[in-house]
């Protein structure tokens, strides 16, 4: 019996490897592209996802942004007017006509978010160095119910700017006005010269003269600069930062203190400046060397330089005195236990300042208290004759001569 036409392995193998059919081709395509297409669009959907996320995110932080750029505006705007318009307003009103300045009043109150005629009894009691007697009048009520309709219209029209950028701004303004008050007068009553915060603040640190002119228009206070003024290099706002920097000095002082190579390193660099200033002919010089405890690098240096100089030590802080005996073990040193106050110290020769001294570091410079006035201080602040101390202190010792 013969085999089947095409069957067999080989006629098995033929079919196996005939070529498709154009209808089976073509479904074959159809569902090839139908797959790839399928993913394609999959991927796209993911792409899209992303992308939206993405622009979702960074429309998130550009509104986180925006909200803090107008709480950090308002505080600064209720911190500037309390300090300088409205504080000019309240001790000379600016127009004759009375109409224009209940006008102006009105929109002080506003943008301060203070009745104005409270602030100008609270500071007009400070003024006369009374507790402020809080006393109800019509004009404040009308200045309250400006700021309560100010309010609840910001807080229905704008709920959430509200509540998210306008009260933590107007807080924090507060929080900038009490400090303010706060540092014009802690320790005593303080002046800021500085030209650029005077000429934005309306000569505010002008505050010594202030108050013993009160009646004198900001304008006119520069020329009434008083000579005797207790003055900061830092404007009220940021006086509190002059309690860091003796602080952080403080704590690298007892750092040196613990290890003997960073002694050896700042004598060495301190001795390098002191010898172009201190020469063979002044050795026989009373010094004084103010705030001289902890680590005594300038008593060292000044005994290695001047064998024959009598040194006074005088710091306000017994146990710094303590340490420094530690490094001076002989008599040829003298310790006194007390502030520096130039009007009570004895006359000496020579007197050193230190970096973290407490007082007008200006004044010193502009008056010396004694023929030979040296004064450590930060490496861009050249006086007299300056001389780095090192780079890596970020210091240098100022020569001046009276």
């Amino acid at each position: 019996m013969g085999r089947p036409r095409g069957g067999g392995r080989h006629g098995t193998d033929r079919r196996l490897r005939q070529p498709l059919g154009r209808h089976a081709a073509r479904a074959r395509g159809e569902r090839s592209a139908g797959k790839s297409g399928r993913v394609h669009d999959q991927h796209r959907a993911d792409e899209s996802r992303r992308t939206h996320r993405l622009r979702a995110g960074a429309r998130a932080g550009r509104g986180k942004a925006v909200i803090v750029a107008w709480a950090v505006a308002i505080a600064i705007g209720v911190w500037w007017t309390a300090n300088t318009v409205s504080h000019a307003f309240i001790h000379r009103p600016f127009f004759r006509c009375r109409a224009a300045n209940a006008c102006t009043g009105a929109c002080l109150t506003l943008v301060m978010g203070v009745p104005l005629p409270l602030w100008r009894g609270r500071h007009l009691a400070h003024h006369a160095g009374v507790p402020h007697a809080l006393r109800p009048s019509v004009d404040l009520a009308v200045h309250v119910a400006f700021v309560l309709a100010f309010w609840s219209a910001l807080a229905v029209g704008a709920p959430w700017f509200f509540a998210t950028a306008y009260l933590p701004g107007y807080l924090a303004g507060l929080l900038l006005c009490a400090a303010h008050g706060h540092y014009e007068h802690a320790g005593g009553t303080t002046s800021h010269y500085g030209r650029i915060y005077n000429v934005l603040c309306l000569n505010d640190g002008y505050h010594v003269e202030h108050h013993r002119y009160p009646g004198v228009g900001w304008t006119r206070l520069p020329a009434l600069r008083a000579p005797d003024a207790r003055p900061s290099r830092w404007p009220a706002p940021l006086r509190w930062i002059e309690g860091l920097v003796p602080a952080a000095l403080n704590v690298l002082e007892r750092i040196v203190l613990r290890s003997r190579m960073l002694q050896r390193f700042v004598v060495r660099a301190h001795e390098r400046a002191f010898r172009g200033m201190l020469n063979p002919g002044t050795a026989d010089l009373a010094v004084a060397i103010i705030g001289g405890g902890l680590f005594p690098r300038t008593a060292l240096i000044v005994r290695e330089l001047l064998p024959r100089a009598r040194i006074t030590i005088i710091d306000e802080r017994r146990e710094h005195l303590d340490v420094a005996r530690a490094f001076l073990d002989d008599d040829t040193f003298a310790f006194v236990h007390g502030r520096y106050d130039r009007g009570g110290v004895a006359p000496f020769d020579a007197i050193v300042f230190p970096l973290a001294f407490h007082g007008d570091r200006e004044a010193i410079y502009a008056h010396p208290p004694a023929p030979l006035t040296i004064v450590h201080d930060w490496i861009w602040r050249r006086r007299g004759a300056g001389r780095v101390v090192s780079l890596a202190l970020l210091k240098r010792i100022n020569l001046v001569h009276r």
